[in-house]
């Protein structure tokens, strides 16, 4: 009897000690190359930013070898109604989402239904007459592209397309509801239409800068993922399920959120000139349209929901070479060109170049301590993720704040990286 009641009290202080953190961590692994120890830092981060009211909460996953070394949650899902943050709470990703629909394009690839060469047109007549525009003598005008816009381009982010925010074209997008029409420009869920009307809309517009020649962030995973519906045959709400999430094990990842796990989603809250945050309103630049709207409009781009723990399954996939636990959905040729630099120097100039969907590490030193071969990129809610294949890691770290006044997704994975005991291998990419 004084063994079980000595059980029960070890047990009611462990629980205690999680309630007060607000997290469910991982126990500590004592595999070779981790000071466990240093872990705890993730944790203390979080937690100051938390209390400091400058984050309302995050989820942070880390997997080394595809095994989680740290799994948090920090602080609150709802700041107001006192919901926590747990690591089932649902995010949403924005152009997280892009990973997802470049891969769908490279397992059309593979399939034979198109090729990185083929030119958009095909698939989006529109895109047939593109116009650039451009500054001339008597000011700016629309001339015609040097070269029709291909897949790679998209892919690469070099078609020269931008979110139409620019201020030689805003007014001309904002009269197609693109650009300042549509949220911070990338925002789409509270369309009533398709998402490849809306595209076709698009290619009536003039681009801004000359396809191949500029990296220029904007439509291009949109216009991808009109590409997928058309080569498929299929919504691409379907084929990204059907040949992606399904096969994963990724049950929470979809376009928009049925209406019984409303409480799982987090609210979005944005920083105040203060840094402070207050919660966001209602709307395309706030809480959005992903419970309650039209859900007609799968934005490949930027459109996605998730958890931490389904998104690193696909990015678990990535960096296994295009498989995991026995389901393959890519080649392992077809990783490899997502995730070295496919765009030479027009991405950065700076170690950074950028791949069929991903932004890649070069030099090291490049982005933190992240390994040369490491590929990232985040989302406009806060949200980012990093694998390093050269480290055995793939980051996860979760939060919905915009716009955001805060850095502390950008020390997220120093605080991992600094846990680590081997030392990185120091050079150039070839």
């Amino acid at each position: 009897m004084r063994k079980l009641h000595w059980l029960a009290l070890v047990f009611a202080l462990a629980i205690a000690s999680l309630s007060a953190g607000q997290r469910a961590a991982t126990p500590a692994r004592t595999e070779a190359g981790i000071a466990t120890d240093r872990l705890g830092r993730i944790d203390k981060l979080l937690q100051q930013y938390v209390d400091d009211n400058r984050i309302s909460g995050a989820v942070g996953l880390v997997l080394r070898d595809g095994h989680p070394i740290y799994d948090g949650a920090v602080g609150w899902s709802d700041k107001e109604s006192s919901r926590k943050m747990t690591a089932e709470t649902i995010f949403r990703i924005a152009s997280q989402s892009k990973a997802l629909t470049s891969a769908a394009i490279l397992i059309l690839m593979e399939e034979g239904a198109l090729t990185l060469t083929t030119p958009l047109s095909e698939f989006i007549p529109t895109f047939a007459k593109t116009t650039v525009m451009t500054k001339v003598e008597t000011g700016m005008a629309a001339v015609p592209a040097r070269r029709a816009i291909n897949l790679k381009d998209l892919l690469t982010h070099t078609a020269g397309i931008s979110y139409g925010t620019d201020a030689s074209v805003s007014a001309l997008y904002e009269a197609k509801g693109l650009g300042p029409a549509a949220g911070y420009g990338w925002y789409t869920a509270d369309k009533d239409e398709p998402i490849c009307d809306t595209m076709e809309r698009l290619g009536t517009l003039p681009i801004v800068a000359q396809p191949g020649e500029s990296y220029v962030y904007g439509y291009n995973t949109d216009i991808l993922g009109c590409v997928v519906e058309r080569a498929s045959k299929m919504p691409l709400d379907q084929f990204i399920a059907t040949r992606i999430t399904t096969p994963l094990g990724m049950k929470d990842t979809r376009f928009y959120l049925p209406p019984d796990q409303r409480a799982r989603l987090a609210t979005v809250y944005s920083s105040g000139p203060d840094g402070k945050i207050v919660r966001a309103p209602e709307g395309a630049k706030g809480q959005g349209h992903y419970v309650d709207g039209p859900r007609k409009s799968f934005s490949g781009g930027a459109g996605l929901l998730s958890t931490a723990r389904d998104y690193a399954r696909f990015l678990e996939m990535i960096r296994n070479g295009g498989a995991l636990d026995g389901v393959r959905i890519l080649s392992p040729r077809s990783v490899a060109l997502m995730t070295t630099n496919q765009s030479g120097t027009l991405h950065s100039q700076t170690g950074l170049g950028f791949g069929l969907g991903f932004e890649t590490v070069d030099r090291y030193g490049a982005s933190g301590m992240s390994s040369v071969g490491t590929f990232s990129w985040g989302g406009a809610y806060g949200s980012q993720y990093r694998v390093d294949p050269e480290a055995r890691l793939t980051i996860v770290f979760m939060m919905q704040l915009i716009p955001s006044r805060t850095d502390v997704a950008q020390k997220f994975p120093n605080v991992v990286y600094q846990a680590l005991t081997d030392a990185p291998r120091v050079g150039t990419s070839h």
